[in-house]
């Protein structure tokens, strides 16, 4: 009885993953290509959010004002146009770009299509996707939007 009992109680055997995250989806185990770490996410997040920020700051230069709420829905407007453009258009954003990382369609690699972009967007505007990930350290928002953040390949 005891055997059992403490089976149950450790779970379902997360203490001896199957594979390499990425690997159920065909990406390499290291190099480019395969699945970025959570450090270079959150770094990228930071740079865009930043300059999300910075940009929603312009209009202040030029005697624009916002109210107290008004100023991080702005921001947030910002960073999300960012998002889906950039990601639309190059597969990364500024921050990805700096952390050396990009978001493609999986399986198969690739830039991701656009309808699947803005869904992947649209999630992530509601920032819980993010804490919810899977076994290959998919958020949520990436999962649904069939997308996965890997490292780009190094340019000369």
């Amino acid at each position: 009885m005891r055997r059992e009992l403490g089976r149950w109680l450790e779970g379902p055997g997360l203490s001896s993953p199957a594979g390499t995250p990425g690997d159920r989806l065909g990406l390499p185990a290291d190099g480019p290509g395969s699945m970025v770490g959570y450090g270079a996410r959150f770094g990228g997040y930071v740079v865009d959010a930043v300059l999300a920020n910075l940009l929603a700051g312009v209009p202040v230069l030029f005697g624009a004002t916002y109210g107290d709420s008004t100023r991080g829905l702005v921001v947030l407007g910002i960073f999300l146009l960012e998002e889906l453009v950039l990601v639309s258009l190059t597969g990364q954003t500024v921050g990805m770009r700096l952390f050396g990382f990009g978001v493609v369609k999986v399986p198969g690699g690739g830039r991701a299509r656009f309808p699947f972009v803005l869904v992947r967007t649209l999630l992530l505007a509601l920032l819980i996707p993010l804490f919810l990930v899977d076994r290959d350290m998919r958020g949520l928002h990436d999962r649904i939007a069939g997308t996965a953040p890997v490292k780009a390949a190094r340019r000369a």
